[in-house]
């Protein structure tokens, strides 16, 4: 059975320019390279291989909302982690979206290729609602619920 994601693989414009976005906003390193037709990356703490890669394309522009990849969700530790990415994202010009999912707290961004991604932190289980829902995040009531607790490996 499955067990969870291992690594994803994303075409991209510009692997390399890609890579940066990547490394510089969202703390990834880059793990291995082939010239600037593929970069493979590693989520800081994964014991993966690899947790992203990057295949150059070219300017081949997809449609929006063509069947396909939606969005990628990166997972953080802390809230603390996710308001110090959130700040992040502003400055690379990058978030588009933010909410509270009840089962989660989540920002949404995209890549210099649009491609969209979420990075979220999970709420303890205890916590989770009955019944599902989407609101507007409160990071700074979340932080006083939880201050620092690690959910990551929940």
């Amino acid at each position: 059975m499955i067990r969870r994601l291992n690594h994803a693989v994303l075409y991209v414009r510009d692997a390399v320019a890609s890579a940066r976005f990547y490394t510089e906003v969202l703390g990834f390193q880059v793990v291995a390279q082939m010239g600037d037709q593929a970069v493979f990356l590693r989520a800081d703490g994964s014991d993966n291989d690899h947790d992203l890669g990057l295949f150059s394309v070219g300017a081949r522009p997809a449609p929006a909302h063509a069947i396909g990849l939606y969005h990628l969700a990166w997972q953080v530790h802390t809230l603390e982690e996710l308001v110090a990415l959130r700040a992040t994202l502003l400055e690379a010009g990058s978030l588009v979206g933010e909410s509270d999912h009840g089962v989660s707290k989540s920002l949404y961004a995209k890549d210099p290729d649009g491609i969209e991604f979420e990075v979220m932190w999970a709420v303890p289980r205890e916590d989770w609602p009955s019944a599902p829902f989407t609101g507007r995040l409160d990071l700074a009531g979340a932080l006083a619920r939880w201050p620092g607790l690690d959910t990551a490996d929940q």
